[in-house]
Order: structure tokens, then sequence, then C-alpha cells
């Protein structure tokens, strides 16, 4: 059996019209409209963890799943990376409006793992 070489993943995710959400313990935010990229790894079940993340039915556990479950929310593209979660994510441009967003527990520098592009 190959192994999957990937660790990371980038979420493309495009967001209807603007919300607000609470998102678990880091608080309620407000979300414009737009094009969003999550930065994600798994070193175990890396697909499954991708299909995780598309699915609807799910318990909410990681930030993410907060915004992927408001009805105006979608997942435009997934792409997968050989490379390190905080390197992809320090190389990926946009701005960041929620501090810790899938990086409370990053020691690399990064700010969020959630980026807002347009």
């Amino acid at each position: 059996m190959r192994m999957n070489p990937y660790i990371t993943y980038q979420l493309f995710i495009g967001l209807k019209n603007e919300t607000t959400l609470m998102v678990g313990k880091l608080g309620e935010f407000y979300f414009p409209a737009g094009l969003y990229i999550y930065t994600g790894s798994a070193k175990k079940n890396f697909e499954a963890r991708i299909q995780r993340h598309l699915s609807q039915d799910k318990k909410l556990r990681w930030h993410i799943d907060y915004l992927l479950n408001s009805p105006q929310a979608f997942v435009l593209s997934v792409e997968r990376f050989v490379e390190s979660e905080c390197k992809i994510n320090q190389l990926t441009d946009g701005q960041i409006l929620i501090e810790k967003f899938g990086a409370t527990d990053c020691h690399a520098g990064c700010i969020s793992h959630l980026k807002y592009i347009t």
C-alpha cells in the first residue's frame, strides 16, 4: 500500500453573503462575503479529514467547522501539499480577519490559518 505524501491542504471557500458566526471559544466574528483560504493538515487519515470538512453532517470541533457549517459557505476547491501547514500558510497571500483561527497551537508565527482574499 502506497503512503499518501500529502500532509497539508488548503480549502478555497466561497461565502455568498456576509455573516456573523460564533467560532467555538474564539467568540463571535463578522465574515464579509467573498473568497477565503483555510490551510490545515493531517498526518493520519489525510483524505478522511478533507472529506469530513466537505461533509455537512459533523460535530463542530475545529474553527473551520463553524465557518463551513454556515449556509452561506461552500468549498470551491481543495489543494494538497507535501510541505508543512505553516510554510504553505505563510506563502499564501490574504488578509487576516480573525487572529488564531485554526492556529491556536501554531508555534511557527502564523497569526491565523484563515485568510480573506476578496
